[in-house]
């Protein structure tokens, strides 16, 4: 399991000829580092508003990124998988195709979801930067920024895998759905970056 590698182990193995772990995972990695910064500024913001509530989602995120980052290898693993099915008959070039269109959606659907849930550790930063402990100002807004990266970062592997897919619905949905999530995503940056540097100074 790579979460239950050293940080150095990790980082060796990000850097081998492996093409997994890759962007994936480090894009679930960074929403899992910014839940935890965040619940950091949360447990320095104790007795403050929504401190406690802010506390108890960004600890159920980070549990959720940190599965996410052995969960994104293992769909590209799938994908792997399915294109090493045999296709020399009829049947097993069909077989192989339909797998090979399942792990891609598959491997599509799961970068969304931590894009969402890397958009849900943005939401709570901006009550960080906004409620939380001022002296915990730069943590909140390096929070930001590493939720910033694992939605970015999510979203790109969303759009590699739907090059690929053949079912221009599904294609549709999701494009539909990334592009909503961009929105939400850039007009929190500029609203987090304004109270940040508003605060700082």
């Amino acid at each position: 399991m790579l979460m239950d590698m050293t940080v150095k182990d990790f980082l060796a193995e990000l850097a081998s000829e492996s093409p997994a772990p890759g962007g994936g995972s480090v894009s679930a990695l960074a929403g899992s580092l910014a839940a935890a910064l965040l619940s950091m500024v949360a447990n320095l913001s104790a007795g403050v508003g929504d401190a406690e509530a802010v506390l108890k989602k960004s600890a159920a995120l980070k549990v959720s990124l940190e599965r996410d980052v052995d969960a994104d290898t293992e769909a590209f693993n799938r994908v792997m998988g399915a294109y090493r099915l045999p296709k020399q008959t009829d049947g097993q070039k069909e077989k192989r195709a339909q797998a090979i269109q399942q792990a891609l959606q598959d491997a599509a659907l799961h970068p969304l979801k931590v894009a969402r849930r890397c958009l849900d550790v943005m939401k709570l930063c901006r009550w960080a930067v906004t409620s939380g402990n001022p002296h915990a100002l730069s943590d909140a807004g390096v929070a930001s920024l590493m939720a910033q990266s694992g939605i970015r970062g999510a979203l790109y592997n969303v759009e590699i895998n739907l090059k690929s897919i053949k079912d221009a619905e599904f294609k549709a949905e999701m494009e539909r759905e990334r592009e909503q999530i961009l929105k939400e995503a850039r007009a929190l940056e500029e609203d987090i970056e304004e109270f940040l540097e508003s605060r700082l100074s």
